[in-house]
């Protein structure tokens, strides 16, 4: 074969390969899909069912797709807890609190990384989306107030199930009285985008089975008016992540359901969307060794302990830190314990596990069953347990009492729950916690009304929105705890709005 021949044939693939990439055209030089909606929704947990709801609210065909078997991605195994600033049940309490209150939170928890416009938009429209959640959706919440973990005021409320299916379960009913179709097992392989820069639909593989790229039938599906990515994080994803922070490797577990994965991560910069601060990737602290994934006895550490007991090294017997810590000064303090060969125990005794069931209903009995909570009848016992020295214990428990009832935490500087009561002489309760990846902080750059970046003129992409954890800026260098389904929500719904609003361009 000739030189020439050779280049003849390079050219000739080259050009095949662009075509494919672009949807065949009719008669009328418009692209050709198989079928078309107004507005399609790739990902259906929090943001994607409130992007759903939003579009169709304002009158969009709407179409949601899902690559697993399954509703919800990971909002699907959320703790269903949502940061409310201001909001009507903290006003009925006589809590006071402020949208700019929570904003100057999120800004200092995350390091000033967070983009202020975006921290804004969201603190300014969490009452109004939480109304909306309640009246237009019908998710009941449990009005039980909580703030940690950076929050400066109670303010935080828990699904009245007690998990994000108490948000995922009205939704999906609403869509479906609505008569808007949720699709799962369909994944999106390509973003099509014309030759004028508009985002005219996506390339999926219907039927397709997870793990098997090639499983499906391809089909083109086409957005009269706009497409939106909720395809969430990519926690799940060992390859990605790796490149992206190495100390994140296979030891990591993750909290995120399998499908965590960055195909879309990938795909988006393959159409020219900005995607920023991705290597800042969060780990939950409090999570169980003896759990896979999120699992349920985060919640005993987050809440039993946090808030009512304390944490502690069994290396030393005394607590190591300040517990209402932001996720990063928790997870690194934690990792310094179990580094040096020890473990690190979330402690609390009868009252934190009474107040654990006032917020989550029946998940105490099911953690003791499972071992991933453990009993002891005294100090004696659990010292035993853990090779701890009983008398350094004792002394530590002794210690938070006397800081308790001085409401004022010399060593750590937390903030002591005015629910909180001394830590008795038993029984007491541990769970082993060990961080695992959780929550990507970056992702593609949105402008304040969810429109998607273009990498090359930090412009909107036409036709193109982005909301929940697929999109970065907003949450910084460390994400707050009950901030992540406030911004789902809160920026689900702006983009449903905002795309519902697009001109249609067929």
């Amino acid at each position: 074969m000739t030189e020439l021949s050779r280049r003849r044939l390079i050219q000739g693939a080259a050009l095949t390969a662009a075509v494919a990439a672009v949807p065949a055209a009719n008669a009328a030089g418009k692209p050709k899909f198989d079928e078309m909606h107004d507005v399609v929704v790739v990902g259906s947990g929090f943001a994607g069912l409130a992007a759903a709801l939003a579009a169709r609210e304002a009158g969009a065909d709407v179409l949601v797709i899902d690559k697993m078997a399954f509703v919800g991605g990971n909002s699907s195994l959320s703790g269903g807890m949502m940061a409310v600033p201001g909001s009507s049940v903290q006003k009925e309490q006589g809590i006071k609190d402020s949208p700019a209150q929570l904003m100057a939170d999120m800004t200092r928890i995350g390091l000033g990384l967070g983009d202020p416009d975006h921290i804004r938009f969201v603190c300014e429209k969490a009452s109004d989306t939480f109304e909306w959640t309640r009246h237009y959706i019908g998710v009941e919440w449990n009005e039980h107030l909580t703030g940690k973990g950076g929050h400066s005021a109670s303010r935080c409320m828990i699904t009245k199930q007690g998990t994000g299916q108490g948000i995922i379960v009205p939704a999906v009913a609403k869509l479906e009285k609505l008569g808007t179709e949720i699709r799962t097992g369909v994944f999106m392989e390509k973003i099509l985008r014309s030759d004028a820069g508009r985002v005219t639909g996506i390339e999926v593989r219907e039927d397709y089975e997870f793990g098997d790229a090639k499983s499906g039938r391809v089909k083109r599906i086409g957005a009269r008016k706009a497409v939106i990515l909720a395809c969430g994080g990519f926690g799940a994803d060992v390859t990605y992540r790796k490149r992206l922070d190495p100390k994140l490797g296979e030891k990591f577990l993750t909290t995120n359901q399998p499908g965590a994965t960055a195909e879309a991560w990938r795909e988006v910069s393959r159409i020219g969307a900005r995607v920023i601060q991705a290597d800042w990737i969060q780990c939950l602290p409090s999570c169980s060794p003896k759990e896979q994934g999120m699992g349920i006895a985060t919640h005993f550490a987050s809440i039993s302990a946090t808030l009512f007991g304390f944490w502690v090294s069994s290396l030393t017997g005394k607590r190591f830190v300040n517990e209402f810590g932001d996720r990063k000064l928790c997870t690194d303090a934690i990792l310094n314990v179990i580094n040096a060969g020890g473990e690190a125990l979330a402690f609390a005794d009868d009252d934190g596990v009474r107040h654990l069931e006032v917020l989550r209903p029946g998940l105490f009995a099911k953690m003791l069953a499972a071992g991933t909570v453990e009993k002891f009848v005294d100090a004696r016992a659990l010292a035993r347990a853990y090779k701890m020295n009983e008398r350094e214990l004792r002394a530590a428990i002794a210690r938070y009492n006397a800081l308790l009832a001085k409401k004022q935490d010399t060593d750590f500087g937390r903030p002591f729950d005015k629910a909180a009561k001394p830590i008795g002489e038993g029984p007491y309760y541990v769970s082993r916690m060990s961080p695992k990846v959780h929550h990507c902080m970056g992702g593609v750059a949105t402008d304040i009304h969810t429109a998607v970046l273009d990498v090359t003129n930090d412009k909107p992409i036409p036709g193109l929105f982005a909301a929940g954890e697929f999109v970065g800026g907003i949450h910084g260098a460390v994400r707050i705890g009950a901030c992540a389904v406030l911004d789902c929500l809160v920026n689900g719904r702006e983009a449903g709005r905002a795309a519902a609003a697009v001109k249609a361009w067929a």
